[in-house]
């Protein structure tokens, strides 16, 4: 059995929202105890006090968390500036957080560090992660997911999926936070493992769709792509583009090997004099990739897909719980429209079940079942829990 509970409230007051939260919690548990906990809050709470409460309601919890660029729940559906909070008991399945200090700065030494607090806690076999790591820090630098995803298949071993999201700060780009028992946290990485008996499946999509023809990064390094075809990158582009500038709205496909499978990156800011573009992740030299364009209908109903994916290969008869992260840029491209990601995988449920997540600046997630784990952007990924 593995039983979730969520509490959400849209109280922009601090001691007033987490205090909706948790009453909305405790009803719901019926006398329960809850043995781990992921909260998602806006960047403009109170994170220590609100932390504070949980901890003294729930002492001991396993709690990890992070602030968001939006909040999604069965509670209240998407919201920003809101807070939600989702608590999981199961007398067979072991949850157990931990977390990593200076993942910036030494990205292999804070995942190792992170999984050995977790695994050690457990006591058993990991058999998922799910990982919610700094983005942004207090000097304006960026955390590396692709170093982070590294550094996390080293400590768990590559057949562990790591599904997750990186904190945001409501599209500012400053500073994000995590959250870790009762620490508010800068530039960490808090995680929850999951073994036991643990049931789960995962789903993602992106509702982007390449065209023209499939190009090979001649030249790159890092996240900078020099070269296409041997031709520099904003030329490449501007085959696709005409005079228009790279984007999010033309995020590049990168290709799984030479499979029809791909993760997204987008463009961030380029370089007239090189003609090199930089994007806010890594492109590997010799990568098959193609230019994508956007249809927000498509790119909504990518939230569906995710879902449907995820509960065609879930193992159980009904998942227990579902976890959702979405991408930043899909929110600002949709508007108004962002709302209509959690609808689609609301109407699209068997039946009533407890859903939580976040808009992330990043993901984490296999690309096909029981396939390596990639971080991925402006991409919808679907996790599913349960037990049999």
């Amino acid at each position: 059995m593995l039983k979730s509970v969520v509490g959400h409230s849209d109280d922009p007051e601090s001691q007033s929202a987490i205090a909706e939260v948790i009453e909305q919690c405790i009803n719901q548990l019926a006398g329960a105890i809850p043995q781990a906990g992921m909260l998602f809050a806006a960047i403009d709470f109170d994170h220590a006090l609100i932390l504070k409460h949980i901890n003294q309601v729930f002492p001991g919890i396993d709690l990890i968390g992070c602030t968001t660029d939006g909040e999604i729940s069965s509670t209240l559906g998407f919201q920003q500036d809101s807070l939600t909070l989702i608590l999981f008991c199961s007398d067979t399945v072991k949850i157990a957080a931990g977390v990593g200090y200076g993942v910036r700065q030494h990205p292999t030494a804070a995942t190792q560090q992170a999984v050995r607090q977790a695994t050690e806690k457990s006591g058993a076999e990991a058999k998922l992660c799910v990982a919610v790591p700094a983005s942004y820090l207090e000097d304006g630098s960026t955390t590396s997911g692709e170093e982070i995803l590294r550094g996390l298949k080293i400590a768990l071993g590559d057949e562990i999926p790591i599904v997750g999201g990186t904190a945001g700060d409501q599209f500012r780009f400053q500073k994000t936070y995590q959250f870790f028992q009762s620490q508010v946290l800068t530039n960490a990485l808090p995680i929850l493992i999951f073994s036991g008996d643990i049931h789960f499946s995962y789903g993602i999509a992106c509702g982007w769709k390449p065209i023209g023809r499939k190009s090979i990064v001649t030249k790159s390094a890092g996240t900078v792509l020099y070269e296409v075809d041997g031709e520099p990158a904003l030329e490449f582009y501007k085959r696709y583009l005409g005079d228009r500038r790279p984007t999010a709205e033309h995020p590049l496909a990168v290709y799984e090997g030479d499979s029809s499978r791909y993760y997204m990156r987008v463009p961030n800011t380029y370089d007239l004099a090189s003609g090199s573009i930089n994007f806010l992740g890594d492109i590997p030299e010799q990568a098959i990739i193609q230019v994508t364009d956007i249809s927000r209908d498509e790119v909504i109903a990518a939230a569906r897909t995710s879902f449907q994916t995820a509960l065609a290969h879930y193992p159980g008869t009904v998942p227990e719980v579902i976890l959702l992260f979405s991408c930043c840029c899909r929110r600002w491209l949709l508007g108004t429209r962002a709302k209509e990601e959690y609808q689609l995988v609301k109407q699209a449920l068997p039946e009533d079940i407890p859903i939580c997540g976040f808009y992330t600046y990043g993901e984490f997630a296999p690309l096909k079942p029981q396939g390596s784990t990639y971080y991925h952007q402006e991409t919808f990924v679907t996790l599913l829990l349960g037990t049999r």
